[in-house]
């Protein structure tokens, strides 16, 4: 469950969860084997600050979605400063065997004329930007390597830190990140996760940050890359 200790308040659930960006919403579709979740919550929980966890529950699943505030807390000497920095904490809580789950985040695939998206991954971060005249978009989040090192914070199962030998050998693996910037889909990131056992828990962070596209420092591509541990830390501490 996430964050158990934070104060909440339960509220009747009316929209779509989703982070409102300049390029149009970012929005979450999770599949636990053959079923999607519908895309409105059947729980919905306010936290301080405008933040809010959405929860689904299956027979072999429970699902939350955090929609948070990031800080990104860039080094002002080195990055220029962010118009705004928003996140997501995605777990499943395993309640039954599950072999096949995956999770994405996507903008709608009509853009705002003039608008262009392309890949901007690199070590460890599965990401895209977005580009106009006026602003720059990062979305990013854990790339395979990521989720494999994930286990030593206990955000994944430890057992999957023995699976990084398949990261580089993608023709043997059911599992990985996948990313769409086709103009004729939603450009967005799907992350097709190794099976879970039950009682097992997966944590995954997703990150949208924006600036002025004037400035070149690659401050929005930093802000994509904390650890879902960062992020509710923050939630945590800023509830106190």
């Amino acid at each position: 469950m996430l964050l158990p200790t934070v104060p909440r308040t339960r509220v009747r659930p009316s929209a779509r969860p989703a982070i409102a960006t300049p390029f149009g919403p970012l929005t979450f579709v999770t599949a636990v084997g053959d079923t999607a979740l519908p895309s409105l919550p059947e729980e919905l929980f306010e936290l301080p600050g405008g933040r809010t966890i959405a929860r689904w529950t299956l027979p072999s699943a429970r699902v939350e979605l955090l929609l948070t505030p990031y800080d990104a807390q860039l080094d002002p000497d080195h990055w220029g400063p962010l118009t705004d920095c928003q996140a997501a904490v995605w777990r499943i809580d395993a309640l039954a065997p599950l072999p096949r789950v995956w999770f994405s985040a996507s903008l709608p695939a009509q853009l705002p004329e003039g608008a262009g998206a392309y890949w901007d991954g690199g070590q460890a971060l599965t990401a895209f930007t977005v580009e106009d005249e006026s602003t720059k978009l990062t979305v990013g989040g854990h790339d395979e390597e990521a989720i494999c090192s994930a286990a030593d914070a206990r955000e994944v199962p430890r057992r999957w830190a023995a699976l990084i030998d398949e990261v580089h050998e993608r023709s043997s693996s059911t599992w990985g990140v996948d990313f769409n910037t086709d103009a004729d889909a939603d450009r967005g990131i799907v992350w097709r996760l190794p099976p879970l056992e039950a009682g097992e828990h997966c944590e995954l962070p997703v990150v949208a940050a924006w600036a002025s596209a004037d400035d070149e420092t690659e401050n929005t591509w930093y802000a994509v890359m904390p650890s879902p541990t960062v992020l509710l830390r923050q939630v945590t501490a800023a509830a106190a």
